[in-house]
Formats: C-alpha cells, structure tokens, sequence
C-alpha cells in the first residue's frame, strides 16, 4: 500500500466511525417503546419521542448548509458529535418525561447537523467513481449502530448491572463513549476541504418546491423516511400486541428491520449498476406493499418476520433513488436540492404523529394503515420516473 493510500485510509477511518455515530439516531425506536413501558404512556404519547427528532430536519437542514461555509464540513461534523454527547449523558440522569423529551431534542439536533455535513466531507477524501461506493460503505457502517441498539438496551433490561442501576438505559453511555472517541479523533485528523460553496437560504430551497417534479421527490423522501421510523417504533408494538411478547423479546423485531435494511443498501449499490432505477424501485415498493397486507392479515410469528424484513429490504435504496433523481431534475441547484431533501426527513415526524393516533385508536392496524399510505404514495411516485 503506497503512502498515499495509508494516509487516505487513515482520514477514512475516523470519518467512518463518525457514520456509526449518525446511526444512534434509530435508537429513539426501541427506547421509546422502553420509556412507554416505564412511564405508562399511550402510543400517540410515545411517538412524540421519534416526531421530536426528526422535526429538526425541518430546522436547522439549510442552516447547517451556511454553517459549514463558515467554520467549515469538519468543524460541523465534531459541533454535531458535540451535541449528541449531550443528549446521550441526559438519559444517565433519569427517565422523566421532560428530560427525555429534552435529550431526544439534541439528539435530533445533532443529527440533522451531521446527515447535512458528513456525507459532504467524505467527498474531500473520497472523490470520482469511488464516491458512490464510499456513501453505501458509510450507510452499512451507520446501520450497524441501529440493529445493534435493541440488543444493547435488551442486554441492560434483562442484566443485573447493579454498578449503575440504570437498566435498558445503559444504552445510552455506550454510545456515548463512542460519540467521544469520535470527536477526539476527528479533531485531530487533518482533513483539506475545498472553497465553500455560495450558502443557500430558505427561500431558495422552497422556490424549489414549485418544481412539480422536486415537489414529488421532496414528498417521496417524507414517506420512505416516514415508514423507515414507522416500522422502527412500531414493529415491537405488533408483536406485543399479536403475540403477547414483552418489549425485551419484542425488540429483535427492530433489529430484524435494520439488518435486511443493511443487507438492502449492499445489494442496491451492485444492483443499481446494473438495472435502472425505476425497475429497481418497483421491486422495493412491491416488497414494502406485499409486507404491509403481510402485517395487516397475519398473527403468526415468522409471517411478521418475513413481512418486518420485506420493508426492510424494500426501503433501503428508496432515498438514494429519489435523492439522485432529484439532482438529475435540476443540476444547477444541487445544493439546493440537497437542501431540501434533507427538509424531506421531516417525514419522521408526520408519520409516528398520525400512525400513534391511529393505533390508540384501532390498535397496531392502525399504525399500518398510515405506513401503507407512504407506499401507495411511492408507487404514484415510481410512475411518474421516465427511467
């Protein structure tokens, strides 16, 4: 391996665990079923917690956008690792209502800060061909941290830990030490970025909107986030409620949904080389609408895994598709479009709101039923792709 390549591999690294650090964002699916179970709260109660953190997507997107022409994608990238400490220690003091409330709100924050400047900074170290593969890498790396979040709050829940007496809540200093370790060697990494680009602001971006086809994408990215969320809160509510397991048997289910999401997204970078992106988005809404009659119909344990993988699999190339198709549609105004696809998270907010209100009101079914929606809405939207 010459020079050149160590020190590329050596700035990749850091940058990469940052990626594991972007995925404790799908820790708010298990933990707030876990804060349901200990604060007695109703679904439409619980799923505030997973509205909360993607509600700062429609925040601070394009704000993030200017900060990084001014301090730089780096410097933005250790400010969000900073905020993410912040909101792991929270929990470690206690589990109210208010105080959870508080830490997700960080947690959001500081996501939203890091999906806008991780993927941009990859690209100073990574660049041409490699670029595409580097993302999906990145992607894999930031899903291990969603499936393995289950079985860290399972093994607190169920350990006697009598050292720290917090339980499932042990999750949040693991993650913490590597939000920690994160910063440390990010800060001490040297990595050269290029001149900013001209800052966009929100006016641009919404302008943006009267694009019917942007309109489109922006609400595509809405529902596949909004199912991505969707089934990571609410597949343990399923088999709670179908086949009276308990929350720590239950949570294998969320893993479940980020391992074939995993398996999806490395597929998807080899089959998108070869098969256009609308065949292929046929293919994954197809799997989502087959799991959603699955889940509609079905008591039976291993019908639900099967139909809890299938959406899986199906959502996770959906953001990828849109958001390059997006950039196709106007390619002049790609930080713009980046802009407001990111707003698109936003999604993670609509749907745990409606689909908690609609499982108070007709148990799990409900929740289903809105999910259903965002992939009849996908399927509206793979029409309108001419390739």
């Amino acid at each position: 391996m010459t020079i050149d390549k160590q020190i590329k591999y050596g700035k990749l690294v850091p940058v990469m665990l940052c990626f594991f650090a972007m995925g404790f964002v799908d820790l708010v699916g298990i933990a707030s079923n876990y804060v349901k179970a200990d604060l007695g709260l109703s679904d439409a109660e619980a799923n505030i917690f997973p509205s909360l953190v993607f509600f700062w997507f429609l925040i601070f997107s394009v704000p993030t956008g200017v900060l990084m022409n001014r301090i730089g994608r780096k410097n933005t990238v250790v400010l969000s690792l900073a905020v993410t400490f912040v909101s792991l220690l929270l929990p470690i003091f206690g589990d109210s209502y208010g105080l959870m409330l508080c830490s997700f709100s960080l947690l959001g924050i500081g996501n939203a800060l890091m999906q806008t400047s991780l993927n941009p900074l990859l690209s100073n170290i990574i660049t041409g061909d490699k670029l595409a593969s580097s993302l999906t890498f990145g992607q894999f790396v930031k899903a291990i941290a969603s499936f393995l979040a289950p079985y860290i709050a399972m093994w607190g829940a169920t350990q006697a830990i009598p050292e720290f007496g917090i339980g499932w809540r042990v999750l949040f200093p693991v993650y913490m030490a590597v939000a920690v370790i994160a910063v440390l060697w990010l800060s001490a990494t040297p990595i050269e970025e290029e001149t900013p680009d001209k800052a966009s602001g929100f006016a641009s971006c919404l302008r943006l909107l009267g694009h019917p086809f942007i309109l489109l994408c922006f609400l595509g990215i809405m529902c596949h986030v909004g199912i991505d969320v969707g089934t990571n809160t609410t597949a343990p509510k399923i088999l709670m409620e179908r086949l009276d397991m308990t929350l720590d048997e239950a949570g294998f289910a969320t893993s479940l949904y980020f391992i074939f999401r995993t398996l999806g997204c490395l597929s998807g970078a080899v089959i998108l080389q070869k098969v256009a992106s609308k065949s292929f988005l046929g293919i994954s809404v197809a799997c989502m609408l087959v799991a959603m009659v699955l889940l509609f119909v079905s008591t039976g344990l291993t019908v639900i895994y099967i139909a809890i993988a299938l959406i899986g699999f199906g959502n996770s190339n959906v953001f990828s598709i849109i958001f390059s198709q997006a950039l196709l549609a106007v390619p002049d105004k790609k930080n713009e479009i980046s802009g407001l696809m990111i707003m698109g998270l936003f999604g993670g907010t609509v749907f745990p709101l409606l689909m908690g209100f609609a499982s108070d009101a007709i148990g799990q079914s409900g929740a289903v039923a809105v999910m259903t929606v965002g992939v009849l809405y996908l399927i509206v939207y793979m029409c309108k792709l001419k390739k």
